[in-house]
């Protein structure tokens, strides 16, 4: 038990599995970068992105459009459909994922004020919905010059 805060501190075996798990080149991630190369366009990833006092690494970056993709995990980003509760421990899990909730949100504005446009994704969407989210996004951005796909004209 922690004395300062009263939390029980995860095990060394949970701490163990929970280090392991990755926080960039995700399944979900690999998917969604790949299909977006296919289909011409170029990007930078795990970009660090300095604003509003914070530094900010999005999973997906366009620099020229200003547009950051984010492929959040449901149980990390606590997703409203399939984000689960850890049945123990919760007094140390519940606001442990709290907190990303509240940097997700803080790291949102940050970049919304320093005018990106910022796009979150599940982790359950299809790479189809993911994509077509993106490419959305790239081209609802009117004010900056769009990153048109390889051999496409814009």
């Amino acid at each position: 038990m922690d004395p300062v805060n009263g939390l029980i501190a995860p095990t060394p075996g949970r701490s163990r599995n929970m280090a392991a798990i990755k926080r960039a080149g995700t399944q979900p991630e690999r998917l969604v970068r790949s299909a977006l190369h296919r289909m011409g366009y170029r990007f930078r990833k795990d970009l660090p992105i300095r604003t509003g006092g914070m530094l900010i690494r999005p999973d997906i970056v366009f620099t020229k459009a200003h547009v950051a993709v984010f492929i959040d995990g449901c149980f990390w980003h606590c997703c409203p459909d399939h984000g689960t509760k850890p049945r123990t421990n919760s007094a140390y899990w519940s606001p442990k994922l709290a907190r990303n909730a509240d940097r997700d949100r803080r790291q949102k504005q940050a970049l919304e004020s320093a005018g990106w446009t910022v796009l979150r994704v599940w982790e359950h969407a299809s790479v189809e919905e993911a994509c077509a989210s993106v490419v959305s996004a790239l081209r609802c951005e009117g004010t900056r010059t769009i990153p048109a796909p390889s051999g496409e004209r814009s």
